[in-house]
């Protein structure tokens, strides 16, 4: 990790600790999602000069220190960054899926961050991207199942995507379909492509 990215950290470590209720559980500062948003936007502004290796850098530290608040500062640094990321950090935001285990930040990942990612690779990126989506739709644990769902949901709402490859990855996913974490995702993914 640079030292602009350990700085930045810090930064909003502490920033986050200052909002906080005082209130939360070991794992959580009890601060709001908007004072998590305007911290990561003030962060940005105060270090403007963190790169694509930094701003990922940042987003696995703040994730790895295991606070609530910490993790979706990491989730809505990349969705505010998401135009700098490339397909090969999916890589880094599966591992942030495998261990999220919760629906606001796996739901954030998937959606906003690796939807929007892949909307804007070239077509080769795009591949080998689709790919990466494929195996998540067939992993036993279910929220990277989950997330390959509901990654393309924003573009077949808007008529476009992969409709075939989706309903293949419902076909997948559908075989653990009593797991209710994959079965929203299913329901959610069925109404997008209007299947039952």
């Amino acid at each position: 990790m640079s030292d602009a990215s350990g700085e930045a950290a810090d930064w909003i470590d502490e920033t986050l600790r200052r909002e906080g209720s005082g209130w939360g559980d070991a794992g959580s500062y009890g601060a709001s999602v908007g004072a998590v948003r305007g911290t990561v936007r003030d962060a940005l502004r105060r270090y403007p000069s963190l790169g694509h290796d930094e701003l990922t850098a940042l987003s696995s530290e703040l994730w790895a220190r295991g606070v609530e608040e910490l993790r979706l500062a990491a989730v809505v640094l990349l969705q505010s960054r998401v135009g700098e990321l490339q397909a090969t950090d999916l890589t880094r935001v599966e591992g942030f899926v495998r261990d999220g285990e919760r629906r606001q930040l796996v739901d954030l990942l998937a959606v906003d961050v690796v939807g929007e990612l892949m909307s804007g690779l070239d077509a080769r990126s795009r591949g080998r991207a689709e790919l990466v989506l494929d195996r998540w739709s067939r992993e036993d644990g279910p929220w990277l199942r989950r997330a390959a769902l509901l990654a393309p949901l924003r573009e077949l709402r808007a008529g476009g995507g992969d409709v075939e490859r989706a309903a293949r990855r419902i076909r997948w996913a559908s075989v653990v379909e009593d797991d209710p974490i994959v079965g929203e995702a299913l329901a959610l993914a069925r109404a997008a492509l209007q299947v039952e």
